[in-house]
């Protein structure tokens, strides 16, 4: 089903296998950032608050992508914010990191590499695995966002105000994630048990 040790290709390489690696990378990666900036601004009514898209932008790429590159995107996405350009849901600059998403932020890099790895090692592939991935990303988003809500407005404040209200939503996106990954495969024409 699945190996720790195995590298599976990710489902970017098994959809445009190139030879300059480098121009690729540089395409995906501002691909992906304007993905990311699109999905921060799409809000969709859901209780008991309203979600963005961001989260599922953010593992879906690291997934598609791999650790290297999927990390390498997130990392652009949040340096295109630390200069100011508008790419966030709300506001912009590097103080931005200093107020109660910043730790949402760092999280989604994190987020991105770990479920990258997983990725490469064949989670995208299965119903049960991708969904097992998507929750564990989405646990490394909130646990580092809320460490950081813990810091600037204590800790029952911070899981009161931003994690309880966004667990319905989290797990809607965990459960698109997990029939988006394997499903695409599909598409791609691609047997996921022996695609390596």
């Amino acid at each position: 089903m699945f190996s720790v040790q195995s590298i599976y290709p990710t489902l970017a390489n098994a959809i445009w296998r190139s030879d300059s690696g480098v121009l690729r990378s540089i395409v995906l990666a501002i691909a992906g950032t304007a993905l990311l900036a699109i999905s921060a601004r799409i809000q969709v009514n859901f209780y008991p608050v309203p979600m963005t898209m961001q989260t599922f932008a953010v593992l879906v790429i690291g997934m598609s992508y791999g650790w290297r590159l999927g990390g390498a995107t997130v990392l652009l996405y949040l340096a295109q914010g630390a200069v100011g350009l508008p790419v966030f849901a709300s506001g912009a600059g590097f103080a931005y990191f200093a107020g109660p998403t910043g730790g949402y932020l760092i999280g989604f890099l994190a987020a991105a590499v770990a479920i990258g790895w997983l990725g490469e090692r064949g989670w995208d592939r299965h119903v049960v695995t991708t969904l097992a991935a998507m929750a564990i990303g989405t646990a490394i988003i909130f646990l580092l966002g809320a460490a950081w809500l813990t810091v600037l407005i204590g800790f029952e404040k911070a899981i009161t105000a931003g994690v309880i209200p966004f667990l319905l939503g989290a797990a809607f996106k965990i459960g698109l994630g997990a029939a988006f990954m394997p499903l695409s495969w599909k598409l791609v024409g691609r047997n996921p048990s022996q695609a390596r």
